[in-house]
């Protein structure tokens, strides 16, 4: 671990990245790896879980305050540590080598790719309903029981491209998000601004006011309503902290933009600010569209209803809550016209993950904690290997179809690295009182402090009511464990002298 309080800059870093982001870049890969499918679908799931307009809105309040002073906290260990690697490295310098391994072996094994084979399988599964050739039903192969869909096989070509388009240079993979960044966002805030001219009507709103705090969880079985339980007191806050599953898997990966610190100019000042302005803009829009929502359909509905209105949010068709919104807006184009919207969405958000992810695993080889070829540079100054090495995970997290269930089992790990991070400041704060900090956290003690509290009343209220996925995801982070002293046993045999 590195002792030096000033952490300077890997020599190799320092030689081969090239510092080509501005701050406008920053935050288009903050912002473009936030907006991806989940704003216009997890609303459905939320609202089955709370069941009242005022707690689905607060249920999106609690979670843009959670992600808005985490990177109001994070910014100061992005601006102490200014390196491509990001959250691993804060966590490998706040705590040690091993708790940075875990985090970059559950970014690599799932958080990461099983995101990135997520948003692929999203980008086909929209484009099936514009071009019905790529739909899920159309399977092209079948082989010992593994069936391979015409979407499977997009969603890898779409992670195939755009890997191949950021192999060639980061100014390729910049210019790529800055356009679908910029796209995404203006139909976004052009479709909330729609919602409230256009889609608002007064039934929706008259239903919804009558219900605005009726708390209630609808538990679902064979997509069929099991019960509905009348929820208050305690269950209420219990309620709250399951359903922000979902919103917090649609406001993830804002952090990625710390991954590629190596290359963004000043980053002690552009890093800092891309995370507090990137988060904060689409934080604001998540919680408009979700008003957007409110006033455009009722929140309570049934499955067996023929239409948006009478199916409400929690049951929105296939839980496409946006597209039953647009549905209000548009009418008969509704479909199509937000298809293209999620899959420029989808595609954009893609973008960014994969040109953030394969920073982490660069910084890990550099450490000698991952594949040695991963840490070298290509002729265009990007980790050319690591970026083969991410899309190829990815590609078969895709064919597997396992990795939606992998992401619900890591939302509990990524809280508790969560929770580690930004505990970190204070552990940096008396072992490296020194250091040079060009921006201090927010608030701190106290804001970073209830940042810790939140994420870890949330981690631990999913463990009680979200047994099923929370056990799994704690289990494949402690399997970095043995992986983490296997890997550190070869690397000092292989430098022993005549191994």
């Amino acid at each position: 671990m590195n002792a030096n309080p000033a952490i300077p800059v890997p020599e190799a870093e320092s030689r081969g990245f090239r510092r080509e982001m501005s701050l406008f870049d920053a935050m288009m890969i903050v912002m473009g790896a936030m907006i991806g499918s989940g704003i216009f679908i997890v609303s459905a799931d939320i609202a089955r879980t709370v069941g009242s307009p005022g707690l689905l809105l607060l249920v999106w309040l609690i979670t843009g305050v959670v992600t808005v002073i985490g990177a109001l906290s994070y910014g100061e260990l992005a601006g102490m540590m200014p390196h491509a690697g990001g959250l691993y490295v804060y966590l490998r310098e706040a705590y040690s080598p091993l708790v940075g391994f875990l985090y970059g072996w559950t970014t690599f094994l799932v958080i990461q790719t099983g995101t990135i084979a997520a948003v692929g399988v999203a980008f086909a599964k929209f484009t099936g309903l514009i071009i019905p050739w790529f739909s899920e039903r159309h399977i092209l192969l079948a082989v010992l029981g593994l069936k391979v869909s015409a979407a499977q096989v997009l969603a890898i070509v779409s992670i195939i491209v755009l890997t191949y388009l950021n192999m060639r240079g980061l100014r390729t993979g910049k210019t790529i998000q800055g356009f679908f960044t910029v796209t995404k966002t203006v139909a976004l805030s052009g479709l909330i601004l729609l919602g409230f001219i256009v889609g608002a009507n007064a039934a929706a709103i008259k239903a919804n006011l009558a219900v605005f705090w009726k708390a209630s969880w609808t538990h679902m079985a064979g997509g069929q309503i099991a019960s509905v339980e009348p929820l208050s007191g305690i269950m209420v806050l219990a309620a709250i902290g399951a359903a922000m599953v979902g919103s917090l898997f649609a406001s993830d990966a804002w952090y990625t933009v710390t991954y590629i610190a190596g290359e963004v100019k000043n980053p002690k000042r552009n890093i800092p600010l891309s995370l507090v302005l990137g988060a904060g803009i689409v934080i604001f829009l998540y919680f408009l569209a979700n008003v957007a929502y409110v006033v455009t359909l009722p929140v309570q509905g049934t499955p067996e209803a023929a239409d948006v209105i009478g199916r409400g949010i929690q049951f929105a068709q296939f839980d496409r809550v946006g597209t039953a919104a647009a549905e209000m807006i548009f009418g008969g184009p509704a479909a199509v016209i937000m298809a293209v919207l999620i899959m420029i969405a989808t595609f954009g958000c893609n973008n960014g993950l994969i040109l953030s992810g394969a920073r982490v695993y660069y910084a890990m080889a550099k450490d000698g904690l991952f594949f040695k070829a991963t840490g070298n540079l290509n002729r265009k100054s990007v980790p050319g290997t690591a970026l083969v090495v991410q899309c190829v995970w990815a590609s078969l997290l895709c064919l597997s179809g396992t990795y939606s269930d992998l992401l619900d089992y890591v939302i509990f790990a990524v809280l508790i690295f969560f929770v580690l991070i930004v505990s970190g400041i204070f552990i940096l704060r008396k072992k490296r009182p020194d250091a040079e900090r060009p921006y201090k956290a927010w608030g701190y003690p106290v804001v970073p402090a209830i940042y810790v509290l939140v994420a870890a009343a949330i981690a631990v209220d999913l463990l009680i009511f979200k047994t099923r996925y929370t056990v799994p995801g704690l289990l494949i982070v402690l399997l970095g464990i043995p992986v983490y002293f296997i890997r550190k046993r070869s690397a000092r045999s292989a430098a022993e002298p005549g191994a």
